[in-house]
């Protein structure tokens, strides 16, 4: 049973609580510096004890297999981004080149990037001072795709959260993705990809918004749909994250979450809300030896639901 103490912030406490020690013992907390290869609570953690399910897995040795990019949607929360960890750790593919897309990126922000602003700025100081202008190769930070391409070995490029990009993003790599090629004209050279080392892509999306067909044509597709069956394992795989929870009390837990799921939520929780949930209910084990069978009852809603109103509907 865990020693950590729940109640940190508590007006009933006059003097402020000051046993830093006791924030150290978190058992949810992210390790230092968000992650690495071996650190608990990284993503390269996750993945060695991630569930792919039957369905994603075909998929993925598919897109291995024809050497295609392997786009996969489903719900937030379902191991998009991990199932490319998990690959790259079966097959032994060292760390992932993860690119994460933002609603500002351009397809060059994934191949390299010039610094245009410094490099102007020292050329402009070379010709003040009659110096020979700055080497622009200088001036280049190699991005993710470069870094695939010319790698000694396959890698695993991610491109995580492409529907977030601008539209014309997907078709701009077109050329990219079926090639294993691009151009730099800042200095006039061209990256290619040796034969024997091409990369693995695997590409995730929300989809928040229909990505373009063209660029559809080039993917291998996978769904990540909702599993209850899958769910059932993944909390049974990862019951070390919550030792104070028996079996039944388990069950319980994973009943209420798909009755909740159910119910008509705007925003349905995931798997990845299921396990948070399972380990504050581990941390206060002793306080809820049962879950109330009312939905609106249940113990820390905020980690499972998300939206304001659909909390409001429960709780009616």
């Amino acid at each position: 049973m865990s020693k950590y103490t729940f109640r940190l912030v508590n007006h009933d406490r006059k003097e402020p609580f000051a046993d830093l020690a006791m924030l150290r013992q978190r058992p949810a907390r992210r390790p230092e510096g968000g992650g690495g290869e071996n650190s608990e609570g990284s993503l390269a953690a996750d993945a060695r004890r991630f569930v792919p399910g039957q369905d994603l897995e075909y998929a993925i040795n598919t897109a291995i297999a024809v050497n295609e990019p392997l786009l996969i949607t489903g719900e937030p929360g379902t191991g998009k981004t991990t199932a490319a960890y998990y690959t790259a750790w079966k097959l032994g593919l060292g760390e992932v080149l993860h690119f994460q897309v933002k609603s500002e990126t351009v397809a060059r922000d994934l191949l390299y990037h010039f610094d245009t602003v410094r490099y102007f700025h020292d050329a402009h100081l070379a010709g003040t001072q009659q110096q020979a202008l700055p080497d622009k190769k200088e001036y280049i930070e190699k991005r993710e795709m470069w870094q695939a391409l010319t790698a000694d070995k396959p890698r695993l490029l991610l491109i995580d959260e492409i529907d977030k990009a601008p539209r014309d993003f997907p078709n701009d790599l077109l050329h990219e993705l079926h090639e294993w090629e691009f151009s730099i004209p800042e200095i006039g050279d061209k990256i290619t990809c040796n034969r024997d080392n091409q990369p693995l892509v695997f590409i995730t999306s929300n989809s928040e918004r229909r990505l373009p067909e063209p660029f559809l044509r080039r993917c291998v597709y996978h769904h990540i749909r909702f599993d209850q069956e899958l769910i059932r394992q993944i909390v049974e795989s990862r019951r070390d994250e919550y030792p104070a929870l028996d079996e039944g009390f388990r069950r319980m837990a994973v009943d209420r979450f798909l009755r909740l799921r159910e119910s008509g939520l705007r925003k349905r929780p995931a798997s990845g809300e299921l396990l948070v949930w399972l380990r504050i209910l581990g941390l206060r084990a002793r306080e809820y030896p049962r879950l109330d069978e009312d939905l609106a009852k249940l113990p820390h809603l905020g980690v499972l639901i998300k939206d304001h109103q659909d909390m409001a509907d429960i709780k009616k």
